[in-house]
């Protein structure tokens, strides 16, 4: 079974953070929730409380698939200037392991040098932090080992094609009618 992290800070986006989490798991995708704040209740950045799985300084990651980022402000900020994440980013980015992030989260790997010469997308206005990256307007972007999408109501796409990354494209096609959602750009 594929293992996955993502990590939540206070300030996150919420539907970006609970659609991956949701989607993922009912493909049976084990999916984790991973509070970066030293604590397991985590206030998403409009005010929804949610418990964190588990706390990052107890996590072991060598188990990892891929590593998620949702957005949200402050989240963001706060996922950037996180010392221990900074390095398992870099780590997993040196390692050609997966990474994905959305709306303004792939600025983080944008900023640490991670997108260099690679297709990325974000929130607009985000653009500028994506350092040596090739912005794309598109709901979803791949480039080797990162994907990226633009925001909140782009967070379907952007956990179907997580679905597709690791259970291949009939799956989120599967899942995508399961979900009655039509608009599934990358199938």
């Amino acid at each position: 079974m594929n293992k996955v992290y993502i990590f939540l800070a206070d300030g996150f986006e919420e539907i970006e953070g609970l659609t991956v989490v949701d989607l993922l798991r009912r493909v049976d995708i084990d999916i984790s929730m991973v509070s970066i704040t030293g604590k397991l209740e985590v206030k998403g950045s409009h005010g929804i409380i949610v418990m964190a799985e588990q706390l990052f300084e107890d996590v072991n990651f060598d188990d990892a698939d891929m590593l998620i980022l949702p957005g949200g402000m402050p989240g963001t900020t706060t996922l950037m200037e996180h010392e221990g994440l900074d390095i398992l980013l870099r780590d997993f980015n040196a390692k050609k392991k997966a990474l994905a992030a959305i709306c303004a989260a792939p600025s983080v790997f944008g900023m640490k040098g991670i997108l260099e010469g690679k297709n990325a997308t974000c929130y607009p206005g985000f653009e500028g932090k994506l350092k040596g990256a090739y912005p794309k307007d598109s709901n979803v972007v791949e480039d080797q080992n990162i994907i990226t999408s633009r925001g909140m109501g782009t967070a379907i796409d952007f956990s179907l094609s997580l679905v597709k990354y690791f259970k291949g494209q009939e799956a989120a096609k599967k899942l995508a009618e399961e979900i009655q959602y039509k608009h599934y750009e990358t199938l």
